[in-house]
């Protein structure tokens, strides 16, 4: 009896031949098919142990750094006050930049998971990423622009002071325009107006991506503006009111102390430390105590964890703002460079040679230390170190493109007719970008390492928690060296430039030729 024709007792159905097609004939059997170019080096990078550490440091300090004011506030989650009504100082103590971050974030990751297919996660989340960042210029520009007319309105009043001081008769005055209700209105959708422009007009992704990008990003920018145009003083006196009995039940944060709320006589105290106003030792079912500092306190009494979640955000957005001005400079007069050659590429470099000179650090220390504190801002800090690192991205951009210029690419986009434009940005570049992306990842890390020097040297942003900061009170007049205040702020710091640059050797290694050929 053949093999064909024996019995099967157990019923089940015969394998079915395989077929060979005759794409696997030619590829071979099993072959994976293709990957683009930044999805074979992204397998590649998620691959190394060093990476994934990376990612997931950088993933936390980022989540830190969007949900900071509702992890750790002083402000609570709900109140009920003695007549029974409920409210929520956390929310209406939000800064404008708090709404644009938790709401933007919040639904970006909701379309990026749920919003279709998982093979188009990265566009997804590109797309996301895009509104959000348009959504933050938006509300930067419009608080520059508020203080701005502040300041106008104030410098009124005190003339119309000076005025009435010497006559004795007080000068009518209109109503200031930051004042009046359709101010945040007409401000936020003018700024709204001019950032969509220029984000439509970038070479990045589809027009209508963009598009639709803008639209989301100014109905939630101009909302938030509207919403917190006019910012409520902050007072910590909730305890004191628990005390008291006006408020019979309050839901506090994770961590129920805000960066700027300080107790005087808790200073520097050591990790474990707990605080009640109503006894030194208080009962923790009383309804004074407070809580306690699970990493102590410093100088000036405030919590030293609650500061350390608030500081993500500060390096993050030094870093990465920072380094993204200096991305669009340096590839900008790279592609130039690189493009043309011959007096262009000899002028431009001579440029570069004049702003590789400056020695950034320096300068920063003299301009923070001239300024006024209401301009020493974050703000203030990226400009000076995004329009002074560009230079090694514009040399990466440079070598690339002289590289391209005389591929057939080029020359083909150039016999259309196609504008310099989409010459330069729609085609070279995403075929010489990876070196700069590599080098992006380095300035990152680079530029918290600034900040983090500048706050230690007490020149960082007025009135913003840092890390530096905290690290430059770990020894106090007197000498004396507390090890909370340096190791923890110190750890944060060496974690997050150390994630950085593993995450760009990674890359750095994914997308090298040579290895990419060890590896087939």
């Amino acid at each position: 009896m053949t093999a064909a024709n024996q019995p099967n007792p157990n019923n089940t159905p015969a394998p079915e031949p395989s077929v060979v097609t005759g794409v696997q004939l030619m590829q071979g059997i099993g072959v994976r098919p293709a990957m683009g170019f930044w999805a074979d080096a992204w397998s590649t990078v998620i691959k190394k142990p060093t990476a994934i550490f990376a990612l997931a440091w950088l993933g936390l300090i980022a989540f830190f750094a969007v949900y900071a004011p509702v992890l750790a506030s002083g402000h609570p989650l709900w109140i009920t006050d003695n007549t029974g009504n409920t409210s929520s100082p956390l929310w209406r103590n939000l800064a404008v930049l708090d709404l644009v971050l938790l709401l933007g974030t919040t639904a970006a990751i909701l379309y990026t998971a749920l919003g279709g297919p998982r093979k188009h996660w990265g566009v997804r989340a590109a797309r996301a990423v895009g509104a959000i960042i348009i959504a933050v210029f938006i509300v930067a520009i419009a608080g520059l622009v508020q203080t701005y007319f502040v300041g106008l309105a104030d410098e009124a009043g005190r003339r119309a002071q000076t005025v009435f001081a010497r006559t004795g008769i007080a000068p009518e005055l209109p109503t200031p325009f930051v004042r009046s209700p359709s101010a945040p209105l007409i401000i936020g959708l003018s700024v709204s107006l001019v950032v969509s422009l220029v984000a439509i007009a970038l070479p990045i992704g589809s027009r209508r991506a963009r598009i639709t990008a803008c639209i989301l990003a100014t109905m939630l920018a101009v909302w938030a503006v509207n919403a917190r145009w006019v910012q409520p003083l902050e007072r910590w006196d909730y305890f004191v009111a628990q005390q008291r009995g006006t408020i019979t039940a309050a839901t506090f944060t994770a961590v129920p102390w805000s960066p700027l709320q300080r107790e005087s006589a808790l200073q520097r105290s050591k990790p474990g430390t707990q605080f009640g106003p109503a006894t030194e030792n208080p009962d923790p079912a009383s309804p004074g105590y407070h809580h306690s500092f699970t990493l102590g306190t410093d100088a000036y009494g405030s919590d030293v964890l609650s500061q350390l979640l608030h500081a993500s955000r500060l390096s993050i957005s030094i870093g990465v703002v920072s380094t993204g001005i200096a991305l669009l400079i340096g590839v900008t007069i790279g592609a130039l460079m690189g493009y043309f050659g011959g007096w262009v590429d000899l002028l431009l470099f001579r440029v570069v040679e004049v702003f590789m000179a400056v020695p950034v650090l320096f300068l920063l220390i003299v301009a923070v230390a001239v300024v006024p504190d209401e301009l020493r801002t974050t703000y203030f800090i990226m400009v000076i170190i995004g329009c002074f690192t560009w230079t090694g991205m514009a040399r990466f951009t440079r070598a690339e493109f002289m590289k391209l210029r005389n591929q057939d690419f080029v020359q083909a986009a150039q016999a259309t007719g196609l504008p310099l434009r989409s010459i330069l940005f729609r085609h070279m570049l995403p075929n010489g970008v990876a070196p700069v992306l590599v080098d992006t990842s380095f300035a990152i890390g680079a530029a918290i390492s600034v900040e983090a020097t500048l706050s230690y040297l007490g020149l960082g942003p007025a009135d913003s928690a840092s890390w530096g900061k905290l690290l430059s009170s770990a020894i106090n007049s007197e000498g004396q060296f507390k090890w909370w205040l340096a190791v923890f702020p110190g750890l944060a710091i060496f974690l997050t430039v150390l994630a950085y640059n593993l995450l760009g050797e990674a890359l750095r290694d994914a997308i090298d030729p040579k290895l990419k050929k060890a590896r087939v």
